[in-house]
């Protein structure tokens, strides 16, 4: 059933969706799209929102499975502000959120479930998950020229990078357990991309709750729920592995005729398994086993 609004989804839904994990995706276009619904459902994600322009059409093996929403895909922060809604909508719920080509990897999602991790974090006291956007890129941009192949993906095993996050509001200073981080596509490519986007971390699972706000760089309005780990040891992280900036410096024309491979020394095959991402230190086990 296709709702003509995220408000008109939860008010008829509300009880159902409060129940979580709830995942939020956003198609900016086709590309890759059912695949990536496909992939939230397979990581155990209770419900699934498309947010999708008019015309948008997904398998017909995923109807039953996904909650359709038109939704203005291209204003200014559509993403966000439907998080924000959702977060006013459901509070106490775990939520996610990405964009078509993206897929969440956390540790051993191979073998086990978003609930089973989501309630290993909130044991140890977490309300929120940091994850990085890991680029993901063709190997032959002639074959696949929008840059998305997922049976020829491959990614960076270098040149990834942390700084410390300043408080504009305490003199500048650093913030407790808060970095910045680069990498990827927007690193080797950063001409071609703003520097407000060059970022690859995003709070991307987070437990909502009365009055927290997602924020247009992709931290919430809760400073401790933007924090890589707690004070005490180190914390599960996540990643997507997102074709979305090969995607877009493949879509503009400055960039696409500038471009012609992602590939370099440093790119190695990407072979779906969250033990490479770790291996290669783009996300964190903790102390879950």
């Amino acid at each position: 059933m296709r709702h003509p609004s995220l408000s008109d989804l939860f008010d008829r839904k509300r009880a159902d969706l409060g129940k979580g994990p709830l995942s939020l995706v956003l198609a900016e276009d086709e590309v890759e799209l059912d695949s990536t619904l496909q992939h939230q459902i397979d990581c155990g994600f209770r419900d699934v929102v498309l947010l999708a322009p008019t015309g948008v059409t997904i398998a017909p093996v995923l109807e039953d499975r996904i909650h359709v929403v038109t939704h203005d895909v291209f204003a200014e922060g559509a993403l966000v502000s439907a998080v924000n809604e959702a977060v006013a909508r459901v509070p106490g719920t775990w939520l996610h959120y990405c964009y078509n080509a993206e897929y969440l990897f956390f540790p051993f999602c191979e073998t086990r479930r978003i609930r089973e991790m989501l309630a290993f974090h909130a044991e140890e006291r977490r309300e929120a998950m940091l994850t990085y956007v890991v680029d993901l890129y063709a190997g032959d941009l002639a074959a696949s020229p929008d840059g998305v192949a997922r049976n020829d993906a491959w990614l960076d095993r270098t040149g990834y990078y942390a700084l410390a996050r300043k408080d504009p509001d305490n003199d500048w200073q650093p913030k407790d357990r808060q970095l910045d981080f680069f990498g990827g596509l927007r690193w080797r490519f950063e001409e071609h991309i703003p520097y407000a986007r060059r970022k690859i971390d995003r709070v991307s699972l987070f437990r909502a709750k009365p009055g927290l706000r997602l924020l247009p760089d992709y931290t919430l309005s809760d400073e401790e729920m933007n924090t890589h780990s707690c004070r005490w040891h180190h914390n599960l992280t996540a990643a997507i592995c997102s074709f979305r900036t090969a995607k877009a410096l493949r879509t503009n024309p400055g960039s696409r005729h500038a471009i012609p491979t992602f590939h370099w020394p440093n790119s190695v095959r990407f072979d779906w398994r969250s033990q490479q991402l770790m291996d290669l230190g783009l996300m964190e086990p903790g102390q879950w086993f």
